[in-house]
């Protein structure tokens, strides 16, 4: 394949989440009401992804890693992510991710995975007793995204440094094998709530492995908890000023200010402008109002779908099948451009 990115490649966005357990409105402001608008906008080809592959990289329960998949799968759709519309399928269903993720490990080097921030804070001090598929998680995290030739991925920042190491297999493959093969990927790091944080600690990032629940509102969470944990988020005395640079050192206040804009559709900007001083007193209840009406029916939706895993399955199941008819071409030319035999 020659020509640029630009004209060789499909538009064609991949992301993924991890099936761990426990939907938050950080998953859903930050990844999944995103992934909605990149699939509204028509722009792209959009394949979303549950990469239960890369969740066992640390102990996973069998049968709760499979009910986690289930409901993170009715958590896409309940959040507007349409299954004929967009390619909606589990990672392991499609064992092309593994197949070219092993070609990628022996193109990728130690030491570029050594320098992995998420893998030096994951292994700690206690490197030796990680999982060698917890060290490799960056080349399988490239293998699913260019195993699509996907030319756009929505990140986080925290998920930043392992795009750019997708970037230099990617370059690193072309080069070695004289082609231009694989499409040196995009991040779309964009939006006001991309990390959302705590609701008791605005300087943490809002976590399902908080030990306690009001420090996140979980998407399965009803319209009374909604309401409860917003009234209960810790903030400051002082009142919303009417620029958004004025909440510098006010973590709190920003971080709901920012899930404000957010759920609204609006900038931080526009939403100081309709806000600015009010007490917290008055601002709460707003968004406590406008958490409920956007996250409730989300809920519901996913308990509805949760009702009949059978359909579920269908779903991924006829994912996979469309995912693999992009994905078995990919790895078949790979294979052939790497010199395997019967390729």
């Amino acid at each position: 394949m020659t020509g640029t990115t630009e004209t060789a490649f499909t538009q064609r966005v991949f992301s993924g989440i991890q099936p761990s357990g426990g939907l938050t409105l950080g998953n859903y402001l930050g990844a999944l009401k995103r992934f909605v608008d990149m699939q509204d906008a028509g722009s792209y080809q959009t394949v979303f992804c549950m990469v239960d592959l890369h969740a066992i990289t640390v102990w996973q329960d069998p049968q709760a890693l499979g009910r986690n998949t289930r409901e993170l799968c009715a958590g896409f759709i309940a959040s507007g992510i349409d299954p004929e519309r967009s390619i909606l399928f589990n990672q392991s269903q499609v064992p092309e991710h593994a197949q070219l993720a092993w070609i990628f490990n022996c193109v990728a080097r130690m030491g570029w995975m050594g320098r992995m921030t998420q893998w030096k804070e994951k292994s700690g001090k206690h490197a030796e007793n990680a999982s060698l598929g917890l060290f490799a998680y960056p080349s399988l995290m490239a293998a699913d995204i260019l195993i699509y030739h996907a030319t756009h991925v929505p990140v986080g920042e925290d998920q930043k440094q392992h795009l750019e190491l997708t970037r230099d297999i990617a370059t690193k493959f072309n080069h070695d094998y004289k082609v231009d093969f694989f499409p040196i990927t995009e991040p779309v790091i964009e939006g006001v709530a991309t990390r959302v944080m705590s609701l008791r600690d605005g300087t943490k990032k809002m976590s399902k492995s908080d030990p306690s629940d009001m420090s996140r509102i979980n998407m399965t969470d009803d319209a009374d908890s909604i309401a409860k944990k917003i009234r209960k988020a810790k903030t400051d005395p002082e009142p919303l000023p009417e620029t958004i640079e004025r909440l510098a050192g006010r973590p709190e206040a920003r971080n709901l200010v920012n899930i404000y804009s957010a759920l609204a559709g609006v900038t931080a900007e526009e939403a100081m402008a309709e806000v600015a001083g009010q007490q917290f007193g008055r601002f709460k209840p707003m968004l406590a109002d406008l958490a409920v009406a956007k996250l409730a029916p989300i809920g519901a939706e996913m308990a509805r779908l949760m009702d009949d895993q059978a359909e579920i399955d269908r779903i991924l199941a006829r994912g996979s099948e469309r995912a693999r008819e992009i994905a078995a071409p990919i790895l078949e030319k790979t294979y052939e451009i790497v010199g395997m035999v019967g390729s």
